[in-house]
């Protein structure tokens, strides 16, 4: 069975990924007090940047399960990827979810086992 570089590279984009969620509240609210203190608006840009980070993931990882259905490789790694980003890009709240899923992803990414066939 081939390994497909599209999943290891998911797989390493979801690693920064979790890394940039957790600290997107740190960085949310801090630029909040921020601009509240100052009578700024920084918070737009701040948050503009976390949601471009989540939504460059759903495309990454439908892509990487767009791949792995066509080379019959196991489709969780790719299904639970887009919806760890999926989740945190409706809404920055769903981090910690975001951040488990994308986790779980990472493992069945790397791994890459051949898909069960359905058929008996």
């Amino acid at each position: 069975m081939k390994k497909l570089k599209i999943d290891i590279w998911a797989g390493i984009y979801n690693i920064v990924a979790c890394v940039v969620f957790a600290s997107s509240w740190f960085v949310i609210f801090s630029t909040a007090f921020s601009d509240a203190a100052n009578k700024t608006n920084a918070t737009g840009g701040a948050s503009a940047f976390f949601y471009a980070v989540a939504w460059i993931g759903v495309v990454l990882n439908a892509l990487a399960l767009w791949q792995s259905h066509k080379q019959n490789i196991s489709l969780v790694g790719g299904v639970l990827g887009t919806i760890g980003s999926l989740c945190f890009g409706i809404s920055a709240a769903m981090a910690f979810p975001a951040i488990v899923l994308l986790i779980i992803a990472i493992v069945f990414l790397f791994l890459q086992h051949p898909r069960k066939n359905s058929a008996a």
